[in-house]
C-alpha cells in the first residue's frame, strides 16, 4: 500500500521527512515566541510581548504552509508534537538572542532542505522554499536588529524602557 500512495505523488519520501521536520521546527519556533512573549509580559516588556506575539502567529503560518504543501502534492503531512519549550530566561537580552538562535537554526534547516530538493531534482518543492529563504533572510536581520538595540541605547537606567519601545518598530522599519 505505501508503495501504491508513494505512486500518487513526486514528493520522495526523503524529501517528505525534511519538510514535515520543518512543520515541527515551525511550530516549536512558534510555541517559542510564545513563551517568549509571556515571559516579556511577565517582566513588563509589554512592546515586546506584542513582538513575539506576531512572531509566534508568523511562525504557525510558515508551519501550515508548509503542511499545505505536503498535501497538496500528494504526501502525508503530520501534525507535530512540541514538547519542553524553555519558559524562562535569564535577562531582557537573553530573549532575543534566543529569538536569533531559532531563526538561524530555522534557515540551517531551509537551506538543508532546498539542497536536498536540488539534488532529488523535486523542482517544485525547491521553488515552493524559495519564498521561505527570503522570509528568513527578513527574519534573522530583524533578529540582529532587536539585539543591536541592546547596544546601541545600552541596559542602564531607562534603557530597557526605550529598547521596549523600539521593539514594535522593527517590522515597521524593515526595508522591501
Amino acid at each position: 500500500m505505501k508503495d501504491l500512495l508513494r505512486q500518487r505523488t513526486s514528493l520522495k519520501e526523503e524529501i517528505e521527512i525534511l519538510l514535515n521536520n520543518q512543520v515541527k521546527m515551525e511550530a516549536e519556533a512558534s510555541a517559542k515566541y510564545l513563551a517568549m512573549a509571556s515571559w516579556c509580559d511577565r517582566n513588563g516588556f509589554r512592546n515586546s510581548a506584542k513582538y513575539f506575539l506576531k512572531q509566534s502567529e508568523e511562525e504557525r503560518g510558515h508551519m501550515i504552509k508548509i503542511f499545505n504543501y505536503i498535501m497538496t502534492v500528494g504526501g502525508t503531512a503530520v501534525s507535530p508534537e512540541v514538547v519542553a519549550v524553555r519558559q524562562e530566561f535569564p535577562t531582557f537580552r537573553s530573549v532575543f538572542e534566543a529569538a536569533l538562535e531559532s531563526e538561524i537554526a530555522v534557515t540551517q534547516s531551509i537551506n538543508r532542505i532546498v539542497t536536498q530538493s536540488r539534488r532529488e531534482e523535486d523542482y517544485a518543492t525547491e521553488s515552493f522554499l524559495h519564498w521561505f529563504v527570503n522570509e528568513q533572510v527578513e527574519e534573522e536581520d530583524n533578529a540582529r536588529r532587536a539585539i543591536e538595540l541592546f547596544d546601541v541605547i545600552g541596559e542602564e537606567g531607562t534603557g530597557q524602557y526605550f529598547i521596549d519601545k523600539a521593539i514594535l518598530k522593527l517590522n515597521q522599519d524593515h526595508i522591501e
